[in-house]
């Protein structure tokens, strides 16, 4: 119950509106189908390119161009991810969250999503052709100085431990103490990068490698 809470709170709401105004639940239904469809076309692409980033390429690799230390760099890369994206927003959850996984910084992600959303080239065109340039210079500036404010700002008070992964696997760093036992036994699979312990590949975690940490924080 708990893990489909969403889902369960958006059923109960079509059931309510079918009994406070039924001409309207058929409109809701039809939305409804679109946005299934339209993910049954976009995200098995996405998962891809998900599965393509986790077993290709390098942590080491992340961290250089979307860590904590990737600086002005980072920040640009990001933002050129973001802008030359395709797709609706929500493509870019499960893109983000592998890359977060994989050592990019919260202060990246926050630049690759909000870019995604309202920085889009093909959106910038259409804004031009509707709306004048001038507008879209002037909006564009304005939203790109607020996304690297937000994004700074995020960065200070949300930190890894407190966003949720969607895979039981992993490091929980909020429970890891530092101990190091879990780095010297599986010095090829366990890094210690920016302060915490961190999977090259999670799903290289086995039973025997979980009864290594004295308080539970790898999960396979």
């Amino acid at each position: 119950m708990k893990k489909h809470k969403i889902l369960i709170v958006a059923i109960l709401a079509y059931i309510i509106l079918a009994f406070i105004s039924p001409d309207k639940i058929l409109g809701s239904l039809n939305q409804s189908k679109y946005y299934f469809i339209e993910m049954l076309q976009i995200l098995p692409a996405v998962f891809i390119l998900t599965s393509l980033i986790q077993t290709w390429v390098p942590t080491k690799v992340i961290m250089k161009y979307f860590g904590d230390g990737s600086g002005i760099k980072g920040y640009g890369i990001s933002f050129l991810i973001g802008s030359l994206s395709a797709g609706p927003i929500y493509a870019a959850f499960p893109v983000c969250q592998t890359l977060l996984k994989k050592g990019a910084s919260i202060r990246n992600i926050v630049i690759i999503l909000s870019t995604w959303a309202v920085v889009k080239v093909p959106m910038l065109i259409n804004e031009a052709k509707f709306m004048g340039f001038e507008y879209m210079m002037i909006r564009w500036l304005l939203t790109l100085v607020s996304i690297f404010v937000m994004a700074y700002l995020i960065n200070i008070f949300v930190k890894e431990k407190d966003i949720k992964m969607v895979e039981n696997h992993g490091i929980d760093t909020g429970a890891c103490i530092l101990c190091g036992r879990c780095l010297k036994a599986y010095p090829d699979i366990i890094v210690f990068n920016n302060g915490k312990y961190q999977v090259i590949d999670n799903k290289a975690i086995s039973k025997e490698m979980e009864e290594i940490c004295p308080v539970g924080a790898l999960k396979h």
